[in-house]
């Protein structure tokens, strides 16, 4: 019976169409992580990348950085991570950065989508605080999106790219992100402060420190519960394939490169021997980790994953 039916079941096969292939979906998930610190919760929110070409950048020979990206099995343009943290202290959120809101092009902008798919809203957000006022990092910074927040900056940063010469030297981004800041401070809800080497505490368990160099007023913040620690560094670092190896190599964006230098190896020899988390705006997403010392230069440990049970 069965040799009598192995011919109609072979016809049956070979009469069947060909399933086309799936078409290739692109994208990625919703860009966002969660890591317990104490009783806080860190949100990194991912704004998308930007493909940069640090051979230029980074004040080195190209050959150089070259070198350290192939090592990384990485290559130029580098596509960078661009991140946001959200620190929600349960009885305040605070927002660390802003993302680019596609000042930087299609690939970013992402921080409020991702803030949602997290499961807050902007107008849960009291505190903006920004590392500096480049566009990648205070973009986002809309009085109308996060209608609740005040915004908050190192007034070193705010009068040095608030000052009538400099937005005239950005152009239009320039003008943009002074518009940005304009409504904030007609809301009555722009506050900045004055750098202090003591930190300068934003709510109860976070605060800003002065890190002054890459730009005049550039600021780190810190997050501490129950003993545990993570520094959000803003732009103490760009391409981590070449600065953790060395530290010393600064970059084009630096507005004293001399100042920027020893702010950054002094940051990282801090974390090295504290062994806290830090939490960087242009590591690949999360941009969450710790260091370790190597010799001259340190060893990166990205987050372990975790289910956040």
């Amino acid at each position: 019976m069965l040799k009598r039916l192995m011919p109609a079941f072979f016809a049956l096969a070979c009469a069947a169409p060909a399933l086309a292939a799936g078409p290739q979906l692109k994208g990625q998930a919703p860009g966002w992580y969660r890591v317990q610190l104490g009783d806080f919760e860190i949100t990194a929110l991912s704004d998308g990348t930007i493909d940069l070409p640090v051979d230029k950048l980074l004040q080195q020979p190209p050959a150089n950085t070259l070198r350290a990206l192939q090592h990384a099995y990485l290559g130029v343009p580098l596509e960078t991570s661009v991140n946001a943290y959200l620190v929600n202290t349960g009885t305040k959120v605070v927002l660390v950065d802003t993302g680019t809101a596609g000042l930087f092009g299609p690939t970013a902008g992402r921080v409020v989508a991702n803030l949602k798919a997290a499961g807050y809203t902007p107008e849960q957000v009291d505190e903006i605080v920004i590392t500096h006022m480049h566009g990648d990092h205070i973009g986002g910074a809309s009085s109308s999106v996060f209608p609740n927040a005040t915004l908050r900056l190192d007034k070193r940063d705010s009068d040095f790219w608030l000052s009538p010469e400099q937005v005239a030297k950005g152009g239009d981004g320039g003008k943009a992100i002074a518009a940005l800041v304009k409504g904030f401070a007609d809301a009555g809800r722009f506050k900045p402060f004055e750098g202090q080497q003591g930190g300068v505490e934003i709510v109860p368990g976070v605060k800003a420190f002065p890190a002054y160099g890459h730009t005049p007023g550039h600021s780190n913040y810190v997050a501490e519960s129950k003993g545990q620690k993570m520094m959000f560094w803003g732009d103490l670092m760009h391409v981590a394939a070449v600065q953790f190896p060395e530290p010393a190599v600064t970059v084009q964006f630096d507005s004293d490169p001399a100042t920027a230098r020893p702010a950054r190896e002094a940051a990282f020899a801090a974390a090295a021997r504290d062994g806290y988390y830090v939490a960087i705006t242009h590591v690949s997403f999360p941009g969450i980790g710790r260091l370790r010392a190597d010799g001259k230069g340190y060893d990166w440990f990205p987050v372990n994953y975790s289910t956040n049970r």
